[in-house]
């Protein structure tokens, strides 16, 4: 059984067993389940509807499975933007060829996923730009331009200071009413 097959496998027994309000994804092989908290939720939903201000809704998505580079990796990404008419496979999920920018909200247990797998598998799919936006130190971290599996630039801000996406998006992500945990 090929990968693709194993992470379809995996998500069909995944999405029987797992609890209402958690977010459930594959990392590297392994299986993580995070409840949905409101902070995450408020921050989540301030980049969707930023994002919302330049781009349709069918290119926003939220906690939506997307396959990624490396071993076993489908990850419902807080916030995913892909591109427009970008198409669903015939498996019905979007490529990650098509994604050109990704937001994680930090959870504690997760964090580690989010600053390392997943940035290098955000990286090797030259997704343009990945933020991670973090309430508990109250501070963004915005990765760009992907090279060989790795961010060339990082750039970290406080909440409350913007974020110059113009570049990636042709947007400023305004983080003033991003909540602290």
């Amino acid at each position: 059984m090929d990968d693709e097959q194993a992470l379809d496998k995996l998500f069909e027994s995944l999405e029987r067993i797992a609890p209402e309000g958690y977010k459930t994804e594959v990392v590297e092989g392994a299986v993580f389940m995070s409840p949905q908290r409101d902070t995450s939720w408020e921050i989540t939903l301030d980049i969707v509807e930023q994002l919302r201000t330049k781009y349709p809704r069918k290119c926003v998505k939220s906690d939506v499975r997307v396959d990624y580079p490396g071993h076993l990796n489908g990850f419902a990404s807080d916030v995913t933007l892909v591109a427009e008419g970008a198409e669903k496979s015939t498996r019905g999920l979007w490529s990650c060829d098509d994604v050109e920018f990704v937001a994680e909200v930090i959870s504690k247990g997760t964090a580690h996923n989010d600053h390392g797998a997943k940035k290098t598998a955000y990286a090797t799919a030259e997704v343009a730009a990945f933020l991670i936006a973090d309430p508990y130190q109250g501070k963004c971290h915005l990765h760009s331009e992907p090279k060989d599996g790795e961010y060339l630039r990082e750039l970290t801000v406080a909440f409350g200071m913007d974020i110059d996406l113009t570049t990636p998006l042709g947007l400023t992500l305004r983080t003033g009413e991003f909540p602290r945990t």
